[in-house]
């Protein structure tokens, strides 16, 4: 468990092109937004929530792969962006390399974790470096990496794409959640489920969500993310769509989701 004052939230989902990055960058920017201090951990060897926010791969020279593999201090990768308390450890292509590299290591779970842990138990006394929460954007697959960043969190945040099936992919991952509580942290716990790409012309994304819910219940966030050709064009202009356009309905939605989180978070603390 990390330090009661900052939340670690790993986002997960082993399909590809549901949302994780996209929520990971828009997230982070809006809890930012409300004062909170946000760092990102861009965990997967594509690096796009890195390019999302602005930070081109010419200007990584130091990223998570250094962090787990060379044990690098977390502060020294971590980059400020263009917004305002929201900060990122980048990701990039050497993040691929990792299984193969850490197969002997028998702590090789652990090695997120640590770092993190360090870092929050040295800045725990200085406001100015001690985060709120800690987002890990996971790579599409149930890889060491996201091994790795399930270890280190205290929950997972997972986006789901209202799509067919979806609930199929979701039990391998839930499946995957139980392995690592058994053997890695008994602490891990489902944040929350999110629906995302939601369009409201379609009967199928209705259809899914009413389905998660039922299986899921109070677990799915009443906000959902539509889809949105704003969300989508944003990462190539190196903004998160909050700044992009604040005003679409992708960034309304992100504000909210922001807010009912915020919500469940004081709940959790007030139990």
């Amino acid at each position: 468990m990390s330090d009661s004052s900052t939340r670690i939230l790993a986002i997960a989902n082993q399909k590809g092109g549901v949302g994780k990055t996209t929520t990971s960058i828009n997230l982070g920017t809006a809890l930012a937004a409300v004062g909170r201090r946000v760092l990102v951990v861009d965990f997967d060897a594509q690096g796009n929530a890195s390019t999302g926010l602005g930070i081109m791969r010419a200007d990584r020279r130091l990223t998570s792969y250094d962090i787990v593999v060379d044990g690098v201090p977390l502060e020294d990768a971590v980059r400020t962006t263009l917004v305002p308390r929201l900060e990122i450890v980048p990701g990039d292509e050497n993040l691929s390399g990792v299984e193969t590299e850490l197969a002997d290591d028998t702590r090789r779970s652990y090695r997120l974790r640590n770092s993190i842990r360090d870092y929050v138990s040295r800045m725990a006394h200085d406001p100015e470096k001690r985060y709120d929460f800690i987002l890990i954007d996971c790579p599409p697959s149930l890889s060491s990496l996201t091994i790795n960043a399930m270890t280190a969190a205290d929950a997972l945040l997972v986006p789901l794409q209202c799509e067919f099936l979806a609930l199929e992919g979701l039990s391998q991952l839930l499946r995957t959640v139980e392995v690592v509580r058994s053997g890695l942290n008994p602490q891990l716990d489902i944040q929350g489920v999110v629906l995302t790409m939601y369009d409201k012309r379609n009967n199928l994304s209705d259809q899914v969500a009413d389905e998660v819910r039922a299986v899921l219940g109070n677990k799915v966030y009443r906000t959902v993310i539509p889809r949105n050709v704003r969300l989508s064009e944003a990462p190539s202009f190196g903004k998160p769509a909050l700044l992009y356009d604040y005003r679409c309905p992708g960034s309304e939605a992100y504000i909210r989701l922001a807010s009912e989180m915020l919500q469940r978070e004081r709940a959790r603390q007030a139990a």
